[in-house]
């Protein structure tokens, strides 16, 4: 009979043994089912930080990309503007030396030829200053008159500093062997140098 009682105590220990176990057992389980993806979680919450550093990365590249070719493009208009308002000026003052040069009164001879040096520059202002002194005799013999007006321009190069105008100029020309007045068309290639702020002829070809 003892050795039953003791079959049975063992038998119950066993039990319970078993039953510990298994509930050790279901809460482990529980306690995995419950945070099935903790490691997933806190990987994922290590990796999102980095993602938004990229995107705000790229965003800032593109911002500084988008300012930078604004501010090339923006750049380059107002050099193309620049050169382009030169040019203008250039062929302004062109016009008006060019009628300036083809224009003379014997009479007046010394005014004119103080016009053109006052409007030259370089080369050309050393040019007309040693021809003058001959050139002022010349046209006081002949009573000469001519006088000179632009009928076409156009600008061929220009930069800030330097432009090349062409000109189709109509001078009206009168002297003493010929008192009726006759009119010759000249072409003109004149070179524009800007000089103290102001537009100067500093070559004049007839080509």
């Amino acid at each position: 009979m003892t050795a039953a009682v003791d079959e049975d105590l063992g038998a119950a220990d066993e039990s319970q043994d078993q039953a510990a176990e298994t509930e050790s057992t279901g809460i482990a389980n529980e306690d995995t089912d419950t945070h099935p993806d903790r490691e997933s979680i806190e990987g994922g919450c290590s990796r999102r930080p980095r993602k938004r550093r990229v995107r705000i990365a790229l965003a800032v590249t593109a911002y500084v990309c988008a300012f930078g070719a604004a501010a090339a493009l923006g750049w380059q208009l107002w050099c193309e503007h620049t050169v382009s308002a030169a040019g203008e000026a250039a062929k302004e003052a062109a016009i008006t030396y060019a009628q300036v040069l083809t224009s003379i009164d014997s009479d007046h001879v010394d005014q004119n030829f103080a016009d053109v040096l006052n409007g030259s520059t370089g080369d050309f202002k050393d040019m007309y200053t040693k021809a003058s002194v001959q050139l002022r005799q010349l046209l006081i013999d002949d009573k000469a008159t001519a006088h000179g007006v632009v009928v076409e321009s156009a600008i061929q190069t220009e930069t800030t500093d330097k432009v090349v105008v062409l000109l189709m100029v109509d001078q009206t020309v009168t002297n003493a062997a010929r008192p009726d007045s006759r009119v010759d068309r000249n072409r003109m290639k004149m070179t524009m140098e800007k000089v103290d702020g102001h537009w100067l002829a500093s070559k004049v070809e007839l080509p």
